[in-house]
Formats: C-alpha cells, structure tokens, sequence
C-alpha cells in the first residue's frame, strides 16, 4: 500500500509542466508584441516618442547640471563612476516610478491644507497651501537644491579652487556623500520627469522609451560637460545660479505657482549664449 501511494506522482499533478510553462511564457510575449505592433504603426506614437525624449532631455538638464558639478569637486579618480552611477540611479527611480504610475498620481493629492489661497487668476489660484505630497518633495528639493548651490558659490567666492582635492590632501566631498547628494536630487527630479511624461501619454511603452533614451543621452553627454565646466570656471558659477533658479521654481511649484518652463530655459540658453560669447572674447585677447 506505501509502495503504491509512493508511486502516485501526486507532485506532478500540483506543478505545471514544462510544456504549459512554455505555453504561457509564449502567450505573454504574443500579447506584449500585440500591444506593441499597433504602436510601431502609429506615425502619432513616435511623434509623442520624439516630443517626450526632448522634454525629458530638457527636464533632464537640471539633473545633469547638478551632478556634473558635485561631481568635479571628488578626485579625478572617482570623477567618472559617481557620474555614471548617478545617471544610472536616475534610470533605475524613472523607471520604477513608471512601474507605480498609479502611486505616483496619488502623490497629487492634497493631505495638508493650511487654509491660504491665492486670488484666482485665469480660472487658478495665485498660489495655495493645500499640498499634496509631490508639493512637499518639490519644496523639499528646492531647499535642498538652493542650500547646496549657496554653499558651493561660498567656496568659489572664498577660495576659488580651495576646495578641490590636491596632492596629500582629502578631497573636499566624500564619494559616498557625493553619491547620497546625487539620489536626493534624482528623486525629485524623477517625480517631476515622470508626472510630466505621464501628462504628455498613456502608452506606457512609450513613456519608457523615452525614459531609456533620454538617460542614455544624458550619461554620454555628462563626461563632456564635467570637463567643460571644469576648464571654465566662469561656467561654474552660471551653473550654480541655473541650479539657484531651479531650486526656486520648485519651492514656487509646491506652493501652487507653476512658472511655464518655456521661460525658464530660454532665460538659460540666452546666459549661455552670452557667456559663450564672453569666452570667444577672452580668447581672442589671449591671441592678441
């Protein structure tokens, strides 16, 4: 009686076979290309593609901006890996809170109300104090963004360079401070790239697309740019005034005030612009 109950093969019947494993496995990849090929199809889906991966490379500036610069203050040793483990944190944050869209929307939802509105002004109040918890991050991250970029036009004004790491002496940041700064900035940075993405579609492969692509962009432009901000110290000091900007544009979005991005970046591009042309200036005389 053992002997037959032991050959019943009781754990087969409660384990899905190989074959219906297979089957399964097939069947979903059948429904992800069905879902997918409608996409590729859709001359509407890669316009959305193209206008997202250039918001999320123009979203993905201030990002940038700011690891290139906590970045050159490590060694020339560490310089390269904290960029690119920042960068690739800021794809890992996107791209789970893309996989939490549902969560994530939630976030806008008031749970402090202090009672204090603003006139309407076009239909919206000039600011409010009903904060959600994406407001509370966002003001969050201003501070942090504005106390940071204070601290490091402290030391330029003070020292210049002094606290650049030289021959037997600690570099002025740790690696390991350097990287917590970095994931505090993704984090905000990641809500807001996300809730923009999520504004502009609901195709979620998409929005990942874009998400890829534009990181990517960013981890091989970030190199180049440490280096440039690097040989011109007159750029540090622009950054720093962007990354001072953007900090209070995101306090401001957390109180209800949303400033058009539009200009915003124009009022950076037209420093730039400005500041490239003091730089060809100082050349030439340098020639002369």
């Amino acid at each position: 009686m053992i002997e037959a109950w032991s050959a019943i093969p009781w754990q087969q019947s409660h384990a899905p076979s190989e074959k219906l494993v297979q089957e399964m496995l097939n069947g979903q990849r059948r429904a992800v290309m069905s879902s997918l090929i409608p996409l590729l199809a859709d001359p509407s889906a890669w316009a959305a593609l193209a206008t997202l991966v250039v918001m999320e490379v123009v979203l993905g500036i201030d990002n940038l901006v700011f690891v290139a610069i906590l970045s050159n203050r490590l060694p020339p040793d560490q310089q390269t890996r904290a960029r690119r483990i920042g960068i690739a944190l800021a794809l890992v944050l996107r791209l789970a809170l893309l996989s939490a869209i549902a969560w994530l929307v939630g976030l806008t939802a008031p749970v402090i109300d202090l009672g204090l509105h603003g006139a309407l002004v076009d239909g919206h109040r000039s600011f409010d104090t009903a904060f959600s918890l994406r407001d509370l991050i966002l003001i969050a991250g201003g501070l942090f963004l504005i106390w940071k970029a204070t601290k490091e036009i402290h030391h330029t004004l003070e020292g210049g360079d002094a606290h650049e790491p030289s021959a037997g002496k600690p570099a002025g940041l740790g690696f390991g401070a350097a990287i917590v700064q970095i994931i505090l900035l993704d984090i905000v940075f990641s809500i807001d790239s996300i809730l923009t993405a999520v504004g502009m579609t609901s195709a979620l492969p998409i929005m990942i697309a874009a998400v890829v692509i534009a990181v990517g962009l960013m981890l091989i432009a970030a190199d180049p740019l440490a280096h440039f901000i690097q040989r011109n110290p007159t750029i540090v000091m622009l950054a720093l005034g962007f990354l001072l900007m953007i900090g209070a544009v995101l306090i401001a979005d957390g109180f209800g005030v949303h400033v058009p991005k539009g200009y915003i970046y124009a009022a950076m591009a037209f420093s730039g612009l400005v500041e490239a042309l003091n730089m060809a200036a100082r050349r030439r005389r340098a020639k002369s």
